[in-house]
């Protein structure tokens, strides 16, 4: 039997996945930020603060920020001096991101377009490595693991937020109802495309929950790893480092 992999509830072939995937956020691009801000009722940039201060950028150090597309974490860190490379599968996405930075007059962004999966870069060249709500989008997590591994340099660290299962008792069963009732129809009125965030609901539901994760971040050679999570695990700020 030929592999499958999840598209929201779906099982289905892994090229189809990176198409539809791909479609998804194409779809979605110029709304993206909007709809974060609905959707989170602002808490999103609250919660990528948060994760920036985990990563503490520094002058100077060189950073891969995949699924970065339109830059919020790449701002944030390209403020405190690093040196950021923001890389994203998606075209669309990425220069939604180019734009913005263009308005903010941020031109110390390198912008390239990276599968995460088989990355162009050299081994052992980054001093981090951050991916924010996006892993789960990803074909094979499990490949896209080992490359934020091997362009790491000794001694780097890898760092990951994204959408996880909550284990607060009562709060599960209402953002279970958000996520698949409420979030489809805000993508409608707001971006004009449900369908889409019907996905993106369903991929939240497919991801592997936070034990499951770290274990796959530790499977690809990381250590010390370590799962922060926020709301209950809602949202949770993986990382690891490479010895």
């Amino acid at each position: 039997m030929s592999e499958k992999v999840s598209f929201g509830y779906e099982d289905i072939d892994p090229a189809e996945k990176t198409e539809r995937v791909g479609a998804v956020f194409s779809s979605v691009a110029a709304k993206y930020d909007i709809m974060n801000d609905a959707m989170s009722g602002g808490m999103h940039r609250l919660w990528k603060d948060r994760f920036v201060r985990r990563v503490k950028p520094q002058p100077g150090e060189a950073i891969l920020d995949m699924a970065g597309g339109t830059g919020d974490i790449a701002f944030r860190m390209a403020a405190r001096g690093a040196d950021v490379t923001v890389s994203d599968i998606n075209q669309d996405m990425l220069d939604v991101g180019i734009e913005r930075a263009m308005d903010r007059g941020i031109d110390s962004l390198v912008w390239s377009r990276q599968n995460a999966e088989e990355l162009s870069f050299s081994s052992r060249i980054f001093d981090a490595y951050t991916i924010v709500f996006g892993i789960r989008n990803v074909t094979h997590i499990d490949k896209a693991l080992r490359e934020a591994h091997r362009v790491l340099k000794h001694g780097g660290r890898f760092y990951c937020m994204e959408f996880s299962t909550t284990t607060w008792p009562g709060f599960k069963e209402v953002y279970d109802v958000y996520s698949h009732k409420l979030m489809p129809k805000m993508g409608k009125a707001i971006a004009g495309d449900e369908e889409s965030y019907r996905y993106l609901a369903e991929s939240i539901r497919r991801f592997p929950k936070m034990a499951e994760f770290e274990a796959m971040i530790r499977q690809a050679g990381f250590a010390n790893t370590r799962v922060e999570p926020i709301l209950g695990g809602a949202v949770a700020i993986h990382s690891g480092w490479k010895i």
